[in-house]
């Protein structure tokens, strides 16, 4: 069955760093595009960046740019987000998700605390 796991989260004082990861398995890692999203306590789900199928090309919140970096493994159906210089405002629950067409999959999340 189809399976994303996130990994990587935990708590981290601001201006720190954290990668986290997302495993993948039961569809076709290489025909998707990847994404992560977020969300904090009472606000709405947000997508944090995204990277097509052949990682040829990404895209990221205005939130976070210069800050985090999404890549992927194809070989290892995995996708990553670096983050870094984080903010207290960057708290939330980051959530892995793959895209194709009209098909979407969600992990279950990860917490990422920022606070000192």
């Amino acid at each position: 069955q189809v399976q994303l796991v996130e990994s990587g989260g935990g708590l981290v004082q601001p201006g720190g760093s954290l990668r986290l990861s997302c495993a993948t398995s039961g569809f076709t890692f290489s025909s998707y595009v990847m994404s992560w999203y977020r969300q904090a306590p009472g606000k709405e789900r947000e997508l944090v960046a995204t990277i097509t199928s052949t990682g040829a090309m990404t895209n990221y919140a205005d939130s976070v740019k210069g800050r985090f970096a999404i890549s992927r493994i194809n070989a290892k159906n995995t996708v990553y987000l670096q983050m870094n210089s984080l903010k207290p405002e960057d708290t939330a629950v980051y959530y892995c998700n793959a895209r194709r067409d009209f098909i979407r999959y969600w992990g279950q999340g990860t917490q990422v605390t920022v606070s000192s």
